[in-house]
């Protein structure tokens, strides 16, 4: 949910007029299911497919489908071939897998929850490819800047919720629990023309 919505607001940030359709595959790594979700897609007239899911099967069906742009996720993706990619997003729990396991061996392991990003290094993205213009991959980079520093707050109000009742008021930001809060995120944002998974 927080990647929907967090794909959506900045979308509309470039192009007012974006629309997204979602399939839920209800699963991580499932090529068959992944490649007719995004069959679907383009065959109800998607130019590009996002995905939270992590096999290349939404790539290989783009390719297959021609000019339609991809956005890959959990890892770089950029060995299947550069287009139609424009780039992915990467996970590198790597590190942080291993200082939980030495944590358990030093006997100082609590449980915790965790949300490091970007500015951690536990998400990257990965190289954005000449698929995008140079002015908006100047200001995609930017934005990575600001989320890495912490001088940007992806959800960042005003924000409404899909039912139009207000999220966040302007200037407020979602916290990672409470009401607010991201960590039981349940519903989609304003604008989003999609239902609910059930």
């Amino acid at each position: 949910m927080r990647g929907i919505n967090a794909a959506y607001i900045h979308a509309k940030e470039v192009n007012p007029d974006v629309e997204f359709k979602i399939i839920w595959a209800y699963t991580w790594f499932d090529p068959t299911k992944e490649a007719d979700a995004a069959k679907v897609l383009i065959e109800q007239g998607a130019d590009v497919v996002l995905q939270h899911t992590d096999s290349t099967a939404p790539q290989a069906a783009a390719q297959a489908a021609g000019n339609v742009i991809t956005f890959g996720q959990a890892s770089d993706m950029s060995e299947y071939g550069p287009m139609p990619r424009v780039s992915s997003i990467i996970d590198n729990w790597g590190p942080y897998y291993v200082a939980r396991t030495q944590a358990v061996m030093d006997g100082t392991w609590a449980s915790t929850s965790t949300w490091d990003g970007i500015g951690a290094g536990m998400v990257g993205i990965g190289e954005i490819t000449s698929a995008v213009p140079a002015g908006v991959k100047a200001s995609a980079e930017a934005l990575l800047a600001s989320l890495a520093d912490g001088s940007y707050h992806t959800f960042t109000g005003p924000i409404n919720k899909q039912d139009g009742s207000v999220w966040l008021n302007a200037g407020q930001t979602a916290s990672d629990y409470g009401d607010d809060g991201l960590a039981g995120l349940n519903f989609y944002v304003e604008g989003i023309d999609s239902e609910l998974p059930n």
